[in-house]
C-alpha cells in the first residue's frame, strides 16, 4: 500500500498568509502610534508655518511663503530679531563644537595614560552630565551674579578690573561668551567618554612601534592616535553642532535672550514665537523657523559627514 506523499511546500504556503496576519497584527499598534503622533504632527507643523494662527482661533488664515518671508527680510519687526539670534547662533555653532574637541580629547589622552584612581577621576568629570540640567543652570547663574562667587574670586586675586558689577550674564559683552563656557562645560563629560572609549580600543602594538622608532609622546598622539579617532571627532562635532543648533533651554533658563537680544538664540527664539507671544498670530512664525532650522541642521550634517569622510 503506498503511502501519501506529503508535499513541505505546500503547508508553507498555506501558513503564510496567516503568520503575515500575525505579524502585521503585532506592528500595528506601533505603526498606528507613529502615524498619529509622528507624520500627523509633523504634517500639521509643516502645514501650520504656511498659515497665520495664535492657537486659539477656530480658523487658520493660510498665508502661503510669507511667513518665511517675514523671518528672512519682509517683516521689520520680525526679521532684525531673527537675524541677531542666526548670529548669535552661527557665533555658538563655531565656537561649541571646537573647545568642546579642544578640552576633552586632551582630558581623554590623560585619562587613558592615568593608572591609578581612574575610576573615580571619570566619575568626576562625568558629573556634570548626571546633574540635573535646570538645578546646574540655576547654580550658575547664583555664581555668575554681581555678588556672586566669580566676581568675589576675582577681587581676592587681586584682579578685580576683571570683575564684572552687572554680572557677567548682564553684560553684553559678556553673556553670549558666558553661555558657551557654560555650554562646552556641560558637552564635556561625554565627549570625553567617547574618545576614552576609541583610546582604549586603538591598537597599543601601534603605539609601542611608534615608540621603538623614535616618535615622542606629541608624536604618537598627533600622527598614530588622532587619525584614528577621526571618526568619534566627527560624531562629537555633529551632536555639538546640533545641540548649538537646536539648544535653548539653558539661554531661556538663564538668560532668557538677554541682556536685550545677546544671548537670544534660533532655539529659543522658535520657543518665544510659539509660547511667549500671548495671543498674537505668531504659531505660523514659529513653526516655519523651526522647520529652517531642521533644513539648517539637515545640510550642516551631510556636510559634517562627507568632511570627515574625506579626511579619514
Amino acid at each position: 500500500m503506498a503511502l501519501p506523499i506529503r508535499v513541505p511546500g505546500r503547508r508553507r504556503r498555506g501558513t503564510r498568509p496567516a503568520e503575515a496576519a500575525w505579524g502585521y497584527a503585532f506592528v500595528a499598534p506601533a505603526i498606528v502610534l507613529f502615524a498619529v503622533m509622528g507624520a500627523y504632527t509633523i504634517g500639521y507643523g509643516f502645514s501650520l508655518s504656511f498659515a497665520s494662527w495664535n492657537g486659539f482661533q477656530p480658523h487658520w488664515r493660510w498665508v502661503g511663503l510669507q511667513n518665511y518671508a517675514d523671518l528672512l527680510w519682509a517683516s521689520p519687526h520680525w526679521a532684525p530679531i531673527v537675524h541677531q539670534a542666526a548670529l548669535n547662533t552661527l557665533w555658538v555653532m563655531l565656537a561649541v563644537p571646537v573647545l568642546t574637541v579642544a578640552v576633552s580629547f586632551p582630558l581623554a589622552v590623560l585619562l587613558n595614560s592615568v593608572r591609578r584612581l581612574r575610576t573615580l577621576m571619570r566619575s568626576v568629570y562625568f558629573v556634570p552630565q548626571v546633574t540635573a540640567g535646570i538645578a546646574v543652570y540655576f547654580a550658575w547663574q547664583y555664581i555668575l551674579q554681581p555678588d556672586g562667587a566669580i566676581n568675589l574670586l576675582l577681587g581676592s586675586l587681586g584682579l578685580g578690573s576683571l570683575r564684572q558689577p552687572q554680572g557677567f550674564l548682564g553684560n553684553p559683552s559678556t553673556a553670549l561668551p558666558t553661555l558657551i563656557v557654560i555650554t562646552v562645560w556641560s558637552a564635556v563629560p561625554v565627549s570625553m567618554m567617547l574618545y576614552l572609549a576609541g583610546l582604549q580600543a586603538v591598537d597599543p602594538a601601534l603605539v609601542e612601534a611608534a615608540q621603538i622608532d623614535g616618535a615622542g609622546p606629541w608624536r604618537v598622539t598627533r600622527h598614530i592616535i588622532w587619525p584614528l579617532v577621526r571618526p568619534i571627532t566627527a560624531i562629537i562635532v555633529l551632536l555639538s553642532l546640533r545641540d548649538s543648533l537646536q539648544g535653548f533651554q539653558m539661554f531661556l533658563i538663564m538668560t532668557n535672550g538677554g541682556p536685550g537680544y545677546h544671548t537670544n538664540v534660533l532655539g529659543l527664539q522658535t520657543y518665544r514665537l510659539a509660547f511667549l507671544s500671548q495671543l498674537d498670530t505668531t504659531l505660523g512664525l514659529s513653526s516655519a523657523l523651526g522647520w529652517m532650522l531642521f533644513v539648517a541642521a539637515l545640510i550642516l550634517a551631510a556636510v559634517n559627514l562627507r568632511v570627515m569622510r574625506r579626511a579619514t
